[in-house]
């Protein structure tokens, strides 16, 4: 059995792949890859105290014998402690940052960035990318996976590429007129600050070259995508990936977007309860567990990543066998709780955006000024909506504040601010300001 394959004519083969050989095929890449972290002293340690080699993996059921691996298992083997080849054999390090200052490095060889390249660009033909096209690829370069995977996934599908880079949004605005780019990619927080930006230039977005996009590194809701298509006059495609398991490429949406495939001939997924670690039923949100298949300079057996969704197991109508998995709702390391109730920003912003008149621009503002947890949502109001009239204002609030109750079961303080009045961000946005972890820090 081929244990990697990377040759273009194969994507439609490897994704549409009956689902016994699909796990036939698992099980003889699980089996290669404990070979292949069996001296990586994590693992080493770790499966000597379990018991469990590769000859014991029998069925792909056995992988809830094997470990975890977190994010500080990472750290903690700094910088390279989890390289499972030789110095000589890595073509690359791309890497990201943490709460510590140091990234968690991660380490490709000339094959993985191979098949970095096919994850990317199977997605990207999915959601429209063909080789005639131009990619504004709106990403910053540099250690985050992002811009690279991406770049490369284009280049393998035979389009044009921009690197334009992040930052300088009239720049951007230019390029993408002046090229007359098809497809945009980018963080969805990014694409509404160039539609803002573009608007505030006297033109209307619509009028853009661009017709397809691609966003990822954040969570965003079904109604941003909504509100960006609306805007920009394209259609909005979702994608999934972290560089802990290889970077953008895990999954990606198909036409149909009813969730995002899984690459299951190159990662197993698990979805468990976070708490416990069980398994969670069909269709239920859990935290997501990733195990690669084929990474060769650094693979990771059953990765926690922290993010909550949900997996689909029912067939879709565009052929692709593998599971499906939801958009993230949030991290488990993002999740607010507020006064005893569990609530994620995506949450807040679901309820802003069914709320006519609101931008989707926010900041949630968590404080504890006495013994109770008190949450103001600031939100900029569309410049349309402004009004004189408090009455009109405060009937805007009071929706709001029976939006958000009707989806988290809270209420909060809603502060309406004018428009451009809350901070822009070229890469992932920041939606929280938690002053009660900065109590804790003091």
């Amino acid at each position: 059995m081929t244990d990697f394959v990377t040759d273009n004519s194969i994507w439609d083969v490897a994704e549409t792949m009956p689902l016994d050989q699909l796990r036939e095929l698992q099980l003889h890449r699980l089996r290669r890859t404990l070979e292949r972290v069996a001296e990586v002293p994590f693992y080493k340690e770790a499966f000597a105290r379990s018991g469990v080699t590769s000859t014991k993996i029998k069925t792909l059921d056995d992988l809830r014998r094997l470990p975890f691996t977190t994010k500080k298992d990472l750290r903690d083997h700094y910088p390279l402690g989890f390289l499972a080849v030789g110095r000589d054999k890595v073509a690359r390090f791309h890497g990201s940052s943490g709460t510590t200052g140091k990234p968690t490095f991660v380490a490709y060889t000339n094959e993985d960035l191979n098949i970095w390249s096919d994850l990317c660009a199977r997605f990207l033909v999915g959601g429209g990318l063909r080789p005639e096209h131009t990619v504004h690829i709106a990403f910053g370069y540099g250690l985050f996976t992002g811009g690279f995977g991406l770049h490369y996934g284009v280049e393998r599908v035979g389009a044009a590429v921009v690197p334009a880079a992040a930052g300088n949004t009239r720049r951007q605005i230019m390029l993408i007129r002046d090229l007359g780019a098809d497809v945009l990619v980018c963080t969805p927080s990014y694409a509404l600050n160039i539609a803002e930006t573009t608007r505030s230039t006297g033109i209307d977005p619509k009028e853009l070259s661009l017709k397809f996009a691609h966003f990822g590194g954040e969570p965003w809701t079904e109604d941003m995508r909504n509100q960006i298509e609306a805007g920009m006059g394209l259609l909005a495609f979702n994608n999934y990936g972290l560089s802990e398991v290889i970077g953008p490429g895990v999954s990606g949406e198909c036409p149909v977007r009813n969730g995002m495939h899984i690459q299951e001939d190159h990662f197993i997924v698990e979805c468990v309860n976070p708490e416990t670690l069980e398994p969670v039923g069909e269709g239920e949100s859990g935290e997501l567990i990733f195990t690669t298949l084929t990474r060769q300079a650094m693979p990771v057996i059953r990765y926690r990543t922290r993010d909550i969704a949900r997996l689909y197991h029912s067939p879709c109508p565009c052929g692709r066998t593998g599971v499906r998995m939801s958009r993230v709702v949030g991290r488990t390391d993002d999740m607010l709780i507020i006064r005893g109730v569990n609530v994620f920003p995506s949450q807040i912003e679901e309820a802003l955006l069914r709320v006519e008149g609101t931008a989707p621009h926010y900041l949630i503002e968590v404080g504890r000024p006495g013994t109770l947890d008190e949450v103001t949502v600031h939100v900029e109001v569309r410049p349309e909506n402004l009004s004189d009239k408090m009455s009109r204002m405060q009937e805007l609030r009071n929706q709001i504040d029976r939006e958000i109750q009707s989806i988290t079961g809270l209420r909060v303080k809603v502060n309406l601010v004018e428009p451009q009045t809350l901070e822009r961000f070229v890469g992932k946005a920041k939606r929280v300001l938690d002053h009660r972890t900065e109590k804790n820090d003091a």
